[in-house]
């Protein structure tokens, strides 16, 4: 970009473009940039720029031993030690993806390096972050790592949820990734939530059961199972105590069986949209089991894997399905024909949204039937696409 015909420099960009940009680096480097210069600083403890935190970021960090024993001061050495060059922050996204340096026969760490992995960040940091910059200006967060980072490391524990609730007040999204929760009750959770993810969570067997407190998260909306190995069917029709509820996910969820799933919607007959991906359920139970409890439902989206024309056929008439979503690859060859595709959703009459995902059919004939057989949807035919950074979208 140029400015009166000069090439123009981070100090020429708006306040407003230099936090678009800052918001896309990862926590630690947030915190580094602040020692830059004033205006920076400024920035960094602006409001906006600490409404989604991602912690699941740091997959790896690599600093000099120096001394370092403790948490707190590998904080005031990160804080302490950033340049002072605004031209080289492009680089500190990059720098915090370091990996581990071991000695190639023992296996042993370079003495001259410690690696830290902050999905398993120590309570104090977090709670560092959580009085000095997230409190309430923090809208969702996402964090993790503690699974499968071995028994010493820290866990989640109910005091750190609880104060997320009373520390964040306007919290409204939180998502977990690779976390045991076995021993933090769900009433620990801040009650504000509207959304909850868990993905690759352990939980334990009372967390989601019926005769749980039914004043729990008032406000939840919409909640992802993600590969969640302890969810089954008792937990699904247990979902009934969130009253709000009207978005469901469920990805890799094993233990959830057919019977399961059609007693778990016959229940939850006020859901609008629900996803079924990955899972060992065939795409032909759960579209009769949709459309035998699930009328109002807005949005559909699950994969294919045991789908056929008749099974597709069931979703016929469905009075309010906006959006149906088939996520591929295909692997039978009872998967519906674009023909028979188009001729069931030319009979839901607010049908706006058809999407097709990893099928294979992208530029093929395919998309040119549905394309022009429904003039009045946006027919998407693509790869499935990769992950958003925008995870709170």
């Amino acid at each position: 970009m140029r400015v009166g015909g000069m090439m123009a420099t981070f100090a020429d960009l708006p306040d407003s473009v230099l936090l678009e940009i800052f918001s896309y680096l990862p926590v630690r480097d947030r915190i580094r940039i602040s020692r830059v210069c004033h205006r920076w600083k400024r920035l960094v403890d602006d409001r906006w720029l600490w409404r989604h935190v991602d912690l699941t970021l740091y997959t790896h960090m690599e600093v000099p031993t120096l001394g370092i024993k403790s948490e707190l001061q590998l904080l005031a050495y990160i804080t302490t030690t950033t340049t002072r060059d605004p031209s080289h922050v492009c680089d500190l996204h990059h720098s915090s993806r370091q990996h581990q340096i071991l000695d190639p026969v023992s296996g042993a760490r370079d003495r001259t390096h410690i690696l830290m992995d902050t999905n398993q960040m120590r309570p104090k940091v977090m709670w560092h972050l959580l009085r000095r910059y997230m409190a309430s200006r923090l809208h969702s967060l996402r964090m993790g790592g503690y699974l499968f980072s071995g028994s010493q490391a820290p866990q989640l524990s109910p005091a750190l949820m609880r104060a997320l609730g009373q520390k964040c007040p306007n919290l409204k999204r939180l998502c977990l990734h690779v976390a045991n929760l076995s021993m933090v009750p769900i009433t620990s959770l801040p009650s504000t939530l509207r959304t909850l993810e868990l993905h690759s969570c352990e939980i334990s067997m009372a967390w989601l059961l019926k005769e749980q407190d039914p004043t729990v998260l008032p406000l939840l909306e919409c909640i992802v199972l993600d590969r969640v190995p302890a969810f089954r069917d008792e937990h699904l029709q247990g979902l009934t105590r969130f009253r709000a509820l009207r978005s469901l996910v469920l990805g890799g969820t094993y233990r959830v069986t057919e019977t399961g799933l059609d007693m778990g919607l016959q229940e939850l007959s006020y859901l609008q949209r629900l996803e079924v991906l990955g899972c060992t359920l065939s795409a032909d139970s759960t579209l009769l089991a949709i459309s035998r409890h699930l009328r109002d439902v807005r949005k559909i989206r699950l994969t294919v894997r045991g789908l056929s024309a008749p099974g597709l056929a069931v979703l016929e008439g469905m009075p309010a399905l906006e959006s149906l979503c088939l996520l591929g690859p295909l692997i039978t060859p009872e998967m519906p024909t674009p023909a028979e595709i188009l001729s069931s959703c030319l009979t839901m009459p607010k049908l706006r949204v058809l999407e097709l995902q990893g099928l294979g059919w992208e530029g093929q004939e395919a998309e040119k039937i549905l394309c022009k057989g429904l003039p009045h949807c946006m027919v998407i035919v693509r790869a499935c696409p990769k992950e958003s950074m925008d995870w709170w979208m």
